[in-house]
């Protein structure tokens, strides 16, 4: 599609929320297309509990290369098949507390059917190809360490 636009980023930096101005540095530009009667927004938060235990955050690992290529291929892929008019999509690595997030995804379509469909999915194949690992940090996991080092010192 001519007039699709579709924009990734692979981050350290702690991800903006809609409210905020979604742009990391000069790299990321949003422009509100006029034809575009709906816009969707995803924020992925990483919750307080992984598998039932509390965490303090997940640490994100990724092959930068592959992943940006895959998320890119991605986002061109939904841009074509579901007729978007823009896809901005970032995912952090390195550490992300419990409570921020690690995804955001925000999608442009001239209906929101179309809008809707595509960011579900976006974030599913997102999941099933892009090589990002995660790894929790579990609390209890953490105050063992602390004791440790507490009894050893």
């Amino acid at each position: 599609m001519a007039n699709s636009v579709s924009q990734v980023l692979l981050t350290k930096a702690r991800l903006q929320t809609p409210r905020e101005d979604v742009r990391h540095g000069e790299s990321v530009r949003w422009r509100i297309d006029p034809s575009a009667g709906a816009i969707v927004d995803f924020l992925g938060v990483v919750r307080e509990l992984e598998d039932g235990r509390e965490i303090d955050g997940i640490d994100y690992e990724a092959h930068q290369a592959m992943a940006e290529h895959q998320m890119k291929t991605i986002s061109d892929a939904a841009a074509e098949t579901f007729r978007l008019n823009q896809v901005l999509l970032h995912h952090r690595i390195g550490f992300v507390p419990a409570g921020e997030a690690s995804l955001f995804l925000r999608v442009s379509a001239q209906h929101r059917a179309a809008a809707f469909e595509a960011s579900k999915w976006i974030v599913d194949e997102l999941k099933r190809k892009v090589p990002i690992w995660k790894r929790p940090r579990f609390k209890i996991d953490n105050r063992r360490a602390a004791e440790t080092a507490a009894t050893t010192a």
